[in-house]
């Protein structure tokens, strides 16, 4: 998930259909994970909540919201990233493994 994150950081420009791609590939990948048992079902709905915040994040760009503030909403997801990552070790590794 923090990869998936940084990702988007290193864009020069954050629009709304980069963030809904990285958003849409995080809930694929999820699933498969899911259903391969690669996460658990608790790591899953943990992750959703970033999952979500990306597709609110795409809204608010295409709304018109500051890079700015897209950034700042990034940065919290990122920070929540980390503690799903302490809290199920392993997340980020097992959705980045279907790029």
């Amino acid at each position: 998930m923090r990869t998936c994150l940084d990702r988007l950081i290193a864009l020069s420009h954050m629009d709304g259909p980069s963030v809904r791609n990285e958003a849409e590939y995080v809930a694929s990948r999820l699933e498969v994970c899911r259903i391969d048992g690669r996460i658990s079902n608790d790591a899953y709905l943990d992750a959703g909540i970033i999952q979500g915040a990306l597709d609110m994040i795409a809204n608010h760009i295409e709304m018109g919201v500051e890079q700015s503030e897209v950034q700042r909403l990034i940065r919290e997801q990122v920070e929540r990233a980390i503690r799903l990552e302490q809290k199920h070790p392993g997340i980020d590794k097992a959705v980045e493994e279907g790029r």
